[in-house]
């Protein structure tokens, strides 16, 4: 974790068992506890957000509107975030840009052609 990051104070009931592994773990390579959590925090969310089960359910939320850019940017990068940007606006859009077709207007000239099924 870098030194100069913002870092917020959380705070969280965990399983007694768990919070001695990660102590024994932090003992073992010299690190305090909080550091043994962020790291297995931040490896989980790599983790994850590289799956595409997940990238899915961030684009959904995203989409829906349930999360913003700037986060979808954080958990899947710049250009996966861009994409799910791109697409959103073209769901949000006109279809090509095209309105619907004015019935007033035979866009086939008259010169249609009826074909019957074969038995």
């Amino acid at each position: 974790m870098a030194a100069d990051s913002e870092r917020k104070r959380v705070h969280f009931l965990s399983p007694e068992e768990l919070v001695e592994q990660a102590d024994a773990l932090a003992d073992i390579e010299g690190k305090d506890r909080t550091d043994v959590i962020i790291e297995a925090l931040q490896k989980y969310i790599e983790e994850e957000t590289d799956s595409e089960r997940f990238r899915q359910r961030i684009a959904e939320a995203y989409y829906d509107d349930r999360i913003d850019l700037d986060l979808v940017e954080a958990l899947v990068g710049t250009e996966q975030a861009r994409t799910f940007a791109l697409l959103k606006q073209d769901l949000e859009d006109e279809p090509l840009g095209i309105g619907e077709p004015d019935e007033d207007v035979d866009i086939y000239d008259e010169e249609t052609a009826t074909v019957e099924p074969e038995d």
